[in-house]
Parts: C-alpha cells; structure tokens; sequence
C-alpha cells in the first residue's frame, strides 16, 4: 500500500507530511464505517469552491454574479471531479468494502468524485491554503481553460475581450427613453473602435446593453 500511495503522490506532485491522511482521504465507508473519508470531502469540496471562485473572479472581474455561479458549478461538479479523479487514476487507490469491490465501485462517478475532493481535504489539513490552491489550480487548468464562454453573458464576455486585446472598453450609449415611466424601453448604442455599430431596446439599461453586446459579438464575428 506505501508503494501505491508514493505512486499517488508523484501524480499529485504533493508528498504528505503525514501519510495517514492520505490513507484515509482513500478509505471509502464500505471499508470502514466511522475513519472514512466523508469528512475530508466535505472540507475539500469548501476548499474547492473557495479557490475555483477565486481564480473566476480574478479572470472575469466584469462577469455578473449569475455567470459566475454557473461557471464555478461547471468547475466544481461532481462531472468534473470525476474526470479529474480518473486523470490521477483514483480508482486504484480507494479503500472499498467487499460489496463495493465487487459491484466495480472504483470506477463509480460518486465514490470516485468524492474521494477526489477527500484528497483536496486532505492536502488541506496537511499542509495550508496556498498549498492546495496551487495543487487544484494545476489539476484543473485545462477544465478552467477550456470554460464555456456561453457560460459568461455577453456584456462581461466584450468587455474582458476588449480589454485583453486593446486595453479599451467598449461605449454604451442611451439614445432613447420611450413609454411611460412605470414601462420604459431604452434603446442603446454600442461602439466600439473601428467595428460595426449595434443597437437594442429593452425595458431596462441593464438588459439593453446585454443585447447589444450579443448583437454586436455576432455582427463582428467575434469568436466566444
């Protein structure tokens, strides 16, 4: 078993201070009832999210609560913990009772996402936050990377495009304001540089200015 934790260690690019923490990050509740691993995966799914919302705000300072939340679910999920738990061949490694052995449990979406975060946990209470922080940053680069832009509304999206690439922001202007007050439709310009113009209308300020950032990534075939 030293062995194989060693081996799992190189993966990790982490080595224990104590070991035990380890074993047990490994030691699913069929193995053993009461030491498992149901606590660590409680701590290191707070450790996650905790670093994955980090890391989103600091790449899209522009981006609305509501992308943001739909981002770091996509990050954080028990679909990507699994694929990340099967890119460090976790089922190797897990403590699994007799029952669970031989229903092929290692290879369960469930038991082997949370041991994924039991390791986030453990590496925790091992070491510090800077710590895990680089480890999950690393193990989830290429998820973070490859986030679906449609994820983020399209206002945020022009935005961090526009700064990446010219270090400009993007001009909304109010042209209009029609309907009664309790009702209003507001019609918005948005320019940009040398690209072509878009426009909207729509009951609020907010909400126009979202559509003309679509209207405008469309018309400009500007690749999310």
């Amino acid at each position: 078993m030293e062995k194989d934790l060693s081996l799992l260690e190189k993966k990790i690019k982490y080595k224990f201070k104590d070991i035990s923490l380890l074993k047990l990050a490994l030691t699913h509740s069929s193995f053993e009832k009461t030491l498992n691993n149901e606590n660590l995966e409680f701590l290191g799914d707070r450790v996650l999210g905790l670093v994955i919302a980090e890391k989103l705000i600091k790449d899209y300072p522009s981006a609305d609560e509501g992308s943001l939340d739909k981002m770091l679910s996509s990050l954080v999920n028990r679909n990507t913990c699994f694929m990340v738990a099967n890119n460090l061949t976790l089922g190797d490694f897990i403590l699994l009772g007799s029952t669970e052995r031989s229903s092929l449990g290692n290879k369960k979406k469930s038991i082997l996402s949370n041991a994924c975060e039991s390791i986030l946990g453990a590496v925790y209470q091992d070491s510090d936050f800077v710590i895990v922080k680089k480890l999950i940053l690393e193990l989830w680069r290429e998820h973070i990377h490859n986030i679906d832009q449609n994820l983020i509304d399209p206002k945020s999206f022009l935005q961090e495009w526009t700064l990446k690439k010219y270090k400009k922001l993007p001009e909304y202007k109010t042209l209009s304001k029609e309907g009664p007050d309790h009702e209003p439709i507001f019609e918005i310009e948005l320019k940009f540089m040398n690209y072509k113009k878009a426009f909207s209308k729509a009951r609020s300020i907010k909400e126009a200015e979202k559509l003309a950032a679509e209207s405008f990534i469309q018309l400009n075939k500007i690749i999310q």
